[in-house]
């Protein structure tokens, strides 16, 4: 029971980051509300790997999934962008940043009915996880980034969660899933160290890098593992072929 339930955790874990980034965007912290939404992308991560290793995927860890990455990707970004560009913008702007979470819905309910097959080749439409992660990367920086860019690359991406263009899944590929958003936000880090502001680096960074280091090794040393036993595999083939 205890096996079955360890994936579920790093999804509520998901889910929990998507409301606190919520919260934190309501109090005007949103530094923090934005980490937090890469927090929720690097337990998005896990949670589907985790099952896989521990043999133990169900479909309800599939829609709790759902369940949590409409709320940690799709509501939470779009509340982000509402604090940062449409707050001065009234009833307009509650409206506009709303329509966010309503693509990302769709593109959950597209991609649950999606056969395995298929969904392991590549993605139909660009991932809310992707699409959430990036939005919260445009308001981390939104103080360097004109509103303009913020609104086009926003609206490109609600629209191109629902699009019917194919994008490599890259499942195979030894690396976090998410690495070069991730990558982004750890040059923003360095950024940081480099303009001398460590004071005024946002709490939750020192869960992130620790987390997102436990990512990287746990991934480097699963692809070293599957490696090594591919290895042994074939020789254990051609001593069979020999004999």
């Amino acid at each position: 029971m205890i096996k079955k339930s360890i994936p579920n955790l790093f999804t509520l874990g998901n889910l929990y980051c998507g409301f606190l980034s919520i919260g934190f965007a309501a109090k005007g912290e949103i530094s923090n509300a934005a980490i937090l939404v890469i927090i929720g992308m690097m337990l998005d991560s896990m949670d589907g790997r985790m099952a896989r290793i521990l043999n133990v995927q169900s479909q309800m860890g599939k829609e709790l999934d759902s369940l949590a990455d409409i709320v940690t990707f799709g509501v939470a970004p779009s509340y982000l962008i509402y604090c940062t560009i449409f707050s001065n913008h009234g009833l307009f702007g509650i409206c506009f940043s709303g329509l966010f979470p309503l693509f990302g819905a769709y593109r959950l309910a597209r991609f649950n009915i999606t056969p395995m097959s298929k969904s392991l080749k590549y993605f139909t439409g660009v991932p809310i996880t992707a699409a959430g992660g990036i939005v919260a990367l445009l308001t981390l920086l939104h103080k360097s980034i004109p509103p303009v860019i913020m609104i086009v690359i926003f609206i490109a991406l609600a629209f191109l969660m629902v699009s019917r263009i194919q994008i490599p899944s890259f499942k195979d590929i030894p690396i976090p899933k998410y690495s070069t958003i991730i990558t982004l936000f750890l040059g923003y880090l360095l950024y940081l160290v480099w303009d001398l502001k460590k004071a005024q680096w946002p709490f939750f960074l020192y869960i992130a890098i620790p987390l997102y280091i436990i990512l990287f090794f746990f991934q480097f040393f699963k692809s070293k593992k599957k490696k090594s036993n591919y290895e042994g595999h074939e020789k254990k083939k051609k001593f069979r072929l020999k004999r």
